[in-house]
């Protein structure tokens, strides 16, 4: 059943979010005012090396308090492709410039309050050109074995949905 969008206006706007107030018809006649919030696509990379190894940065989210392991993924900039970005981000925070840029999937990872799409794409191999140059991404940078991301995800040291899945469907199609 598809929800009917009669009006959406501003109730914020800056260079990283556009938030929304929408008026929208649910199905059966009722309408009701729902926010949301739009945002410029991602673009992110899953760096595996020949040892079955992905590239992950240790990280802490002010947010919501917590460190986790996530791939390398940030804002698609204007007139950026998101495999450009993809690689891009992958070396700014990690200090390895990925093989090429294969598409691995899409993600919507707040589709019930957010616009966001995270395009993922997946590089067998990189090269080492030096330090990030966004050294404040991460505490540390590390290859950890595929076969332990299942337990890193279990153990809550894996929790961004969008490295989630991704990592997760590579898993899955070993």
């Amino acid at each position: 059943m598809r929800w009917t969008v009669h009006a959406e206006e501003p109730l914020y706007t800056d260079e990283w979010l556009d938030i929304r107030l929408a008026d929208v018809e649910i199905p059966g006649g009722r309408r009701l005012s729902h926010r949301l919030i739009r945002t410029a696509p991602s673009a992110g990379a899953v760096v595996l090396d020949g040892q079955d190894r992905v590239l992950l940065l240790w990280r802490h989210r002010f947010i919501t308090d917590t460190w986790g392991y996530e791939i390398p993924m940030g804002r698609t900039e204007p007139g950026e492709t998101p495999r450009d970005a993809a690689a891009r981000e992958a070396e700014e925070e990690t200090g390895w410039r990925p093989a090429e840029l294969s598409p691995l999937l899409s993600v919507r990872p707040t589709a019930g309050i957010s616009d966001s799409v995270h395009h993922v794409f997946r590089a067998d191999g990189a090269t080492y050109v030096g330090a990030p140059a966004d050294a404040y991404e991460s505490q540390r940078i590390a290859w950890v074995p595929l076969a332990e991301v299942p337990g890193l995800a279990g153990s809550g040291e894996i929790t961004g949905g969008s490295t989630l899945a991704a990592l997760l469907y590579v898993c899955a199609g070993r």
